[in-house]
């Protein structure tokens, strides 16, 4: 009978061990399973959508929102939000403009505009850890502050004719047959794998995830818990500014309206993604697969073209229910292993 017993525990533990790893991947299988299954619909009821470029284009066009989610997975896989970065993206394209404007380099430019998103993250970062108030009010504030801070700039639409950034958003970089994509496209994609490499292969990233699984464990095993949280809204910071240097080679322009709304967007990407919004759940890869679902839900009423484009915040907002409810069912699942 004792036997018995020392052979059954191991066995037990390696079982709760793989349902739990399968838990951990389910939301974002979930996310690739869907946006493959929405790549194929198309294919089936529109000619011309099973197409290389189509899908490269879901990256040209939302090249900034990927920026901006890998920026909120770092946030939000601490349990932390940041609802600042639609308004930073703003400011990123004013600051910019203006000084291009001006005559500045376009290099000094961009270095500036990263110096202040990084500093307008740690600054909310520090307000957060050493007040300890809760995120959602001190990035609301930030929010409303980087707004205000366009207008103050200026109220109208400021054009970007510097030779650089126009070179930038006419640039096409060639690839095999007539595919193509844009730098930015490079530079999304470098972020992304810089983001996934600092989370997997860091002490730092594994410090993110600990926050996310409980803030207090972290702190009994010695992990540096204040400036892991207040690292990741400097990176938020740096990851909305990058955006909008991207925004920027997209649009030629600086606006102070432009973004609104964008923080919702890079939150539902996150989401949807697969990772948990309480947080030490989640990867940056979903983020991304995250992205690309809204990006094809867009191209969906584009392809129809007798539907409205609010159609797709009703997709959006049906899809982020669902996965919400996913990780819902994910969270008991663990629960009960």
């Amino acid at each position: 009978m004792s036997v018995l017993t020392r052979t059954s525990a191991p066995l037990d533990r390696s079982r709760i061990s793989r349902l739990q790893d399968k838990a951990r991947y389910a939301p974002t299988l979930a996310t690739v399973g869907l946006f493959l299954a929405m790549f194929a619909v198309g294919a089936a009821m529109y000619p011309g959508f099973l197409s290389g470029q189509v899908f490269l284009n879901l990256l040209i066009d939302n090249t900034f929102l990927i920026v901006l989610a890998v920026g909120m997975t770092f946030v939000i896989l601490t349990g932390g939000i940041d609802l600042s970065v639609g308004s930073v993206v703003a400011l990123s394209m004013m600051i910019a403009a203006s000084l291009l404007q001006a005559g500045w380099n376009p290099f000094a430019v961009i270095v500036l505009v990263l110096l202040t998103g990084a500093t307008f993250g740690l600054l909310m970062g520090l307000v957060i850890q050493v007040f300890e108030i809760q995120p959602f009010i001190v990035t609301l504030a930030g929010l409303f502050l980087a707004r205000g801070l366009c207008y103050v700039i200026s109220v109208d639409s400021i054009t970007v004719t510097d030779p650089f950034f126009t070179a930038m958003a006419q640039a096409r970089i060639p690839l095999v047959g007539k595919l193509f994509v844009s730098p930015g496209v490079l530079i999304a994609l470098l972020v992304v794998v810089v983001a996934f490499y600092i989370l997997h292969q860091t002490r730092f990233g594994r410090t993110v995830y600990a926050i996310g699984g409980g803030e207090s464990s972290a702190m009994l095993m010695g992990l540096a818990v204040p400036r892991t949280k207040i690292l990741v809204y400097g990176i938020s910071g740096v990851c909305s500014s990058i955006a909008g240097i991207l925004f920027s080679f997209y649009s030629l322009s600086g606006y102070s309206l432009a973004g609104t709304g964008l923080e919702l967007d890079a939150i539902a990407a996150v989401v949807v993604g697969g990772t948990l919004l309480t947080g030490g759940y989640g990867y940056v890869l979903g983020s991304l697969t995250g992205v690309l679902v809204l990006g094809i839900v867009q191209t969906f009423i584009s392809y129809e073209g007798t539907l409205s484009s609010w159609w797709t915040r009703i997709v959006i907002g049906a899809l982020l229910l669902a996965f919400i409810l996913l990780q819902k069912l994910f969270s008991r699942k663990v629960r009960l292993a």
